[in-house]
């Protein structure tokens, strides 16, 4: 399962990913916003971040406007690794390098068919597992 959530900036993007991934047989935990109205990204940043630690979800998504705010406040988490990505090759090496849990985007610089290819590339990438890679999540990890 997948957690998603967005403040007002991110929810056209968020509702466009959610209906992508109920095509694709993915079940989603949305977790708001589920509106336009204006509302604070650190809400869901949290609760996407909360999804997956606690074993609900398997991977997040968080939306903002840039995707900056929104990252930052999912990242505030332990055992988060919240990625920002605006192409699919940060999308890949964030997972095959960082074993990134939850990715970020922002709605007002991807368009909703890039962030549908990012979506794609991060939910079907694997961690490398590879030492030297898992030496550094263990050193993020370790870090907090």
């Amino acid at each position: 399962m997948v957690a998603i959530g967005s403040d007002h900036g991110g929810f056209d993007l968020k509702e466009q990913v959610v209906e992508y991934l109920k095509i694709k047989n993915i079940s989603v935990k949305d977790v708001g916003c589920y509106g336009r109205e204006s509302c604070d990204y650190p809400t869901y940043g949290k609760e996407v971040a909360k999804a997956v630690l606690s074993g609900e979800c398997e991977k997040g998504i968080v939306i903002c406007t840039t995707g900056i705010g929104i990252s930052i406040a999912a990242n505030k988490y332990k055992g988060i690794r919240a990625a920002l990505c605006a192409d699919t090759l940060s999308a890949k090496l964030t997972r095959l390098h960082n074993n990134a849990n939850i990715l970020a985007m922002g709605a007002g610089i991807v368009g909703p068919e890039l962030a549908i290819a990012i979506v794609d590339t991060f939910l079907t990438t694997e961690f490398s597992g590879e030492e030297r890679h898992q030496r550094r999540v263990n050193a993020i990890e370790n870090e907090v």
